[in-house]
């Protein structure tokens, strides 16, 4: 299928060239040489790419060919049909009247709700006493400046007055940490995932004719649930480590995983840290109003004697966390178009992860349980040796181990 649009491609380009120095007759030729060149199907792709009608494409390539066609006339240079805009001068007006949002005129027009097709615009057009077709539509749509268009996701929302400035403080944070020799972490849980014969997006190598066979419908299997993979990327290291849990994505979960990391790879590769610095968006198991969160860090603290510091991202801004499009974007990639059969199925594929860069990552599945619906009160908030930070302290805290000072 590349090939040939990249054979169109070339043929029409070789065509806009050569175009206007050729005649009538020599138009014809050069799009039946190619048509027949590119063998069945060769007329209409032909066509597709020139703009040319199939007709004249087909009767070029039996002159090219040999066949007896009447081939004693050539049209004189401003000959043949006039183009349609030249009679109609408003049937241009109207048509990107009908396809652009900010002229579309008539807000109760049929099309403001229906496809924008050509053969759509064409029946509207020719209901408006513009007769035209469909072909003639798409030719003047591209000789507009329009073409078919997708949604871009560049729309944020409202975004917080101080979005910017938490940017800057979270940067100056990780630069102090790093410049120091302390550990940085961006955190977060990655999208669930169906473990079982399901389909996942991406497509991957496999013989013709052969894709995975997996289930129509997406309904969790009850047996083995759902994957929920929490990550754990480090800066400095350029590592991830992700704890694949099997019951809920709570706080408990999250610093549970933080905690592996810390016991399994942080202490060895950190001898000298007394201090941790995490990034994390706002909401979630991790998010900056959740007092489980804040519970289990002081926990998490108190047993490792480090001071721990959170810095949110911003609201509407968790894309743009660093573990998002270092490590689950990868990870992604890696399982693309292949079925999550059982949860060491993902464990062993987010182990097998690997970039250019050097990026490596661990993974291991816990099967412990973590139970939902556990409260905690403004009073036990207050009860941490938790310091708001000056800026933001919503955002912005630290979490000192018993018998530190502020």
């Amino acid at each position: 299928m590349a090939l040939v649009v990249d054979l169109a491609e070339s043929v029409g380009r070789r065509y806009a060239g050569l175009r206007p120095h050729l005649d009538e007759r020599q138009r014809r030729l050069f799009l039946g040489c190619e048509a027949s060149t590119l063998g069945r199907g060769g007329v209409a792709v032909v066509a597709q790419a020139t703009g040319a009608h199939p007709d004249t494409v087909a009767r070029g390539m039996r002159e090219f060919e040999g066949l007896p066609e009447p081939a004693d006339r050539v049209r004189a240079p401003g000959g043949g049909r006039k183009r349609l805009v030249e009679h109609d001068p408003e049937l241009a007006v109207r048509l990107s009247a009908l396809v652009d949002p900010e002229t579309r005129g008539d807000p109760m027009s049929p099309l403001v709700w229906t496809t924008k097709s050509t053969r759509h615009l064409a029946a509207a057009l020719t209901a408006e006493g513009h007769p035209v077709s469909d072909r003639t539509v798409a030719r003047m749509l591209a000789d507009l400046g329009f073409s078919l268009q997708g949604n871009a996701k560049v729309s944020e929302g409202r975004q917080h007055a101080d979005r910017d400035a938490q940017f800057r403080y979270l940067a100056a944070r990780v630069a102090e940490h790093v410049g120091a020799g302390q550990p940085v972490v961006s955190v977060d849980t990655k999208k669930k995932e169906l473990v079982g014969q399901f389909k996942n997006i991406g497509r991957e190598y496999a013989r013709k004719g052969a894709p995975e066979r997996v289930n129509v419908h997406d309904f969790p299997d009850p047996e083995l649930g759902k994957a929920i993979p929490y990550g754990i990327y480090d800066v400095s290291a350029n590592t991830g480590w992700v704890g694949v849990g099997t019951d809920h994505d709570t706080s408990a979960f999250a610093v549970a995983t933080l905690r592996d990391w810390w016991d399994t790879v942080g202490r060895d590769r950190y001898p000298g840290a007394g201090r941790l610095l995490i990034c994390a968006d706002g909401g979630g198991s991790n998010g900056s109003r959740v007092r489980a969160w804040k519970v289990e860090l002081a926990a998490f603290a108190a047993d490792t004697g480090l001071a721990v510091t959170v810095s949110h991202l911003p609201p509407g801004t968790s894309k743009w966390n660093k573990i998002e499009h270092r490590l689950f974007s990868q990870i992604t990639m890696n399982w693309r178009g292949r079925p999550l059969t059982s949860h060491q199925v993902v464990v062993d594929t987010i182990n097998a992860t690997t970039t250019d860069t050097g990026l490596t990552v661990r993974a291991i599945l816990d099967t412990r349980t973590y139970p939902i619906g556990i409260k905690y009160t403004p009073a036990d908030i207050d009860a941490l040796p938790l310091h708001r930070h000056d800026f933001h302290g919503d955002w912005n805290y630290t979490i000192h181990p018993p018998d530190t000072p502020d």
